[in-house]
């Protein structure tokens, strides 16, 4: 997914999904070489959060036909998102002015490139079997529809039941709380640019 787009939050409803069976990392491409070696230690029952965008995928990744979801969010709202998230992260330049950033924003010079051809280089892939397209939009409903699909696109048989309270956990602000309090492990990063969670999970 692109930054800011609901990468964490969808990553947190699959783990809820696989319960105890999977592992979480934190996005690779952003961090240092341990990274690597951290993975390759896990089992192969793992969601690898990534910002990457299609062509700069390992191969394989493409080769072995792994299972990814693409989650879309308006542009306009990525770059509100974002433009907060460059404010209040130390670790990036400093942006004066909403004016200022919604220019850098158009032209691809941000984190991730552009907003534009990282969708683009995804959505050929639209019709590829295991690959799923989701949209922000519809995830901050938090649905029992949302859920089901991603569970029936990753073949996990879950219970309505089972659906409704995963809905109920998943909330934003369920979430935001799960997330602030594993903000005390400062050696733990979310990824390279941040080791505060606080900055992962932010309305508007």
């Amino acid at each position: 997914n692109y930054f800011s787009a609901g990468t964490h939050w969808l990553a947190g409803i699959i783990a809820k999904l696989y319960g105890t069976q999977t592992t979480v990392t934190s996005p690779i491409e952003l961090g240092d070489i341990s990274k690597l070696e951290e993975l390759n230690q896990l089992s192969s029952q793992r969601i690898i959060p990534t910002h990457l965008d299609y062509n700069m995928l390992p191969p394989n990744f493409k080769n072995k036909k792994c299972k990814m979801i693409y989650l879309s969010r308006n542009p306009k709202d990525t770059a509100v998102s974002m433009y907060h998230y460059y404010r209040e992260n130390p670790n990036l330049p400093t942006i004066d002015t909403w004016t200022t950033f919604f220019d850098l924003f158009l032209k691809g010079n941000v984190v991730c490139g552009s907003w534009f051809d990282h969708f683009l280089s995804w959505e050929e892939h639209n019709d590829d079997k295991n690959i799923l397209f989701l949209f922000y939009e519809d995830m901050k409903k938090v649905n029992m529809l949302f859920v089901k699909k991603t569970a029936s696109f990753l073949s996990l048989n879950i219970s309505d039941k089972d659906i409704q309270d995963i809905c109920m956990k998943s909330s934003f602000s369920e979430m935001k709380n799960d997330t602030e309090k594993e903000n005390s492990d400062p050696s733990h990063t979310v990824c390279a640019l941040t080791s505060n969670r606080k900055l992962i999970f932010r309305k508007g």
